[in-house]
């Protein structure tokens, strides 16, 4: 009997191994831990990845490594004469996903739609404060204010009523702060007392459920088999958080990772001579910038910040940090973006004026100032140290001694949300391709409290140009305001912009169907490796 048993194990064991072995996992080297799994709550890309890339659809999406809008939860939708209400028609059978807390007992409908944006908008919802209970995307494009209601026709129906007309708005509901949560699950967790595991534990409709996270080592999804959009080709995928560049290429060389984001610019000409390795490249709709808080002394004065913008040698640092991967930036708007102004003047650089209008400022003697440098790559800038030692150097050329910081990236991007910095290094990609999706959530009042612009920048005249471009369906209208709000810019230099860069990602050559998204996700789905 009891060999019969140790023979049985021996099989079942057997068969467990090799069932591993026949499961198709990719390993993607991630940047870092996300800050959570609910990207409601969080901005940074790297939470986005981990959250509402795999495990979240949303009613509306983008087409995999375009800018073109596709329906995903929402089949269609109809928008009225007058623009202020839009219906949307649910997608049908489709299922979410479980975990070891909660089972789900029906499908996807209404319900999940108005609980996601409520929890939102709603101050007296009963999630609305769960987390931390910031919404800084949702809050910076004024949503709170915009819609005025959300009803259920039906099961499937699903209607928006928005206080005027907004031009973005479908665009809008593509981003990440959009995704669909689950109602039901979350009035279990609710009942349970445990209402923080909805966005730490996800449950969502996405083609990938999380099944283990390990803080700063790795996270480990499985596939969804019953997927509205069809079972993901990869059965496993493993986000191996590895912070160091050189760290990630190594391991992408001996084959542990097949998809890597954020390469050192000086990796890439070993990449593109490794047979096994194909380097991958595209325009990012990105732009890297040095944000100057103007709420505090002497960034608020507008003379200290067209100063210190003069005093910093671009080309160098394009040079240097981005070697050759990045273009000079002088909008906020990349040229891929359309309405980005081309014909604007750049600031040059010229140390002897920037000194005089020092002067001018009552700083003749020179000043001391904060420089904050992120931890992290990002699309925006491969070397936020480097290029903080750079504008450094350039700074104490014209008196300006800087002091270089640097926290943790979660902790980073808490610190300048509540605008503890001076002078911080920050970037944006784009979640929409849509104009207001760089002015809105980075430089309007609304966006200066508590969201997404780390000027803390509240300038009247831009915001009225931002919210009337806004209500205006005709392009080229809403052209000529763009264009007026980044001479705007240009003249009180909230910000100094840098860069574009070049999106440049290294793909091992057994892995089939991956493309570069405009928008800096990361997309697996539709992804196979052999």
């Amino acid at each position: 009997m009891k060999s019969k048993l140790s023979t049985l194990a021996l099989a079942l064991a057997a068969l467990a191994v090799s069932s591993t072995v026949a499961a198709k996992t990719l390993v993607y080297c991630s940047e870092g831990s996300p800050e959570n799994f609910n990207p409601q709550l969080y901005t940074s890309g790297t939470s986005v990845d981990a959250s509402a890339v795999p495990v979240y659809n949303r009613l509306v999406d983008f087409k995999v490594g375009t800018t073109q809008l596709v329906p995903s939860l929402a089949e269609r939708w109809e928008v009225s004469e007058d623009g202020k209400t839009y219906t949307f028609h649910l997608r049908k059978g489709v299922k979410f996903q479980s975990n070891k807390y909660f089972t789900p007992t029906r499908d996807f409908n209404a319900d999940d739609v108005i609980f996601s944006f409520m929890r939102q908008k709603d101050p007296n919802n009963p999630y609305h404060k769960v987390s931390g209970g910031t919404y800084s995307n949702f809050e910076s494009l004024e949503f709170g204010t915009l819609i005025t209601g959300i009803d259920k026709v039906d099961d499937y129906t699903v209607r928006f009523n928005l206080a005027h007309p907004e031009a973005p708005f479908v665009a809008d509901l593509g981003w990440y702060f959009a995704s669909i949560l689950s109602a039901e699950y979350a009035d279990a967790m609710l009942k349970a007392g445990t209402p923080e595991r909805v966005d730490m534990q996800p449950i969502g409709t996405g083609p990938f459920k999380l099944a283990q996270y390990q803080k700063d080592s790795r996270i480990l999804y499985t596939a969804f088999a019953q997927y509205w959009g069809g079972k993901a080709k990869l059965d496993r995928l493993v986000f191996s958080i590895t912070p160091d560049a050189s760290v990630r290429f190594a391991k992408l060389e001996k084959n542990e990772c097949q998809v890597l984001p954020f390469p050192n610019p000086a990796d890439l000409p070993r990449m593109k001579a490794n047979p096994d390795i194909n380097l991958m490249s595209k325009a990012g709709l990105n732009t890297g910038f040095l944000a100057f808080n103007t709420q505090k002394a002497p960034l608020d004065n507008v003379k200290v910040r067209q100063a210190l913008a003069l005093a910093i040698n671009k080309p160098a640092i394009i040079d240097a940090v981005f070697q050759g991967t990045g273009t000079a930036a002088k909008n906020i708007l990349p040229p891929g973006v359309w309405s980005a102004d081309s014909e604007l003047k750049d600031y040059d650089y010229d140390p002897a004026k920037a000194k005089a209008l020092l002067k001018e400022a009552g700083f003749a003697n020179g000043m001391t100032i904060d420089l904050w440098a992120m931890p992290v790559q990002r699309p925006y800038n491969p070397n936020a140290k480097r290029m903080a030692e750079m504008i450094q150097a350039d700074w104490a050329n014209v008196g300006v001694k800087a002091k270089i910081v640097t926290f943790e990236w979660g902790e980073y991007l808490n610190r300048v949300k509540s605008g503890e910095h001076q002078a911080a290094l920050m970037g944006w990609t784009t979640a929409t391709g849509d104009p207001d999706n760089f002015f809105g959530p980075l430089f309007t009042c609304t966006s200066a409290n508590g969201g997404s612009n780390s000027a803390k920048w509240c300038y009247k005249p831009f915001d009225k140009i931002i919210a009337e471009a806004k209500t205006i369906t005709d392009q080229d209208k809403r052209t000529a305001l763009y264009k007026e709000a980044q001479q705007m810019m240009h003249d009180q230099m909230p910000a100094v912009m840098i860069a574009h860069s070049t999106i440049f990602e290294p793909v091992r050559k057994n892995v089939s169907g991956y493309e570069i998204d405009p928008f800096g996700k990361h997309i697996f789905y539709q992804v196979d490796v052999k």
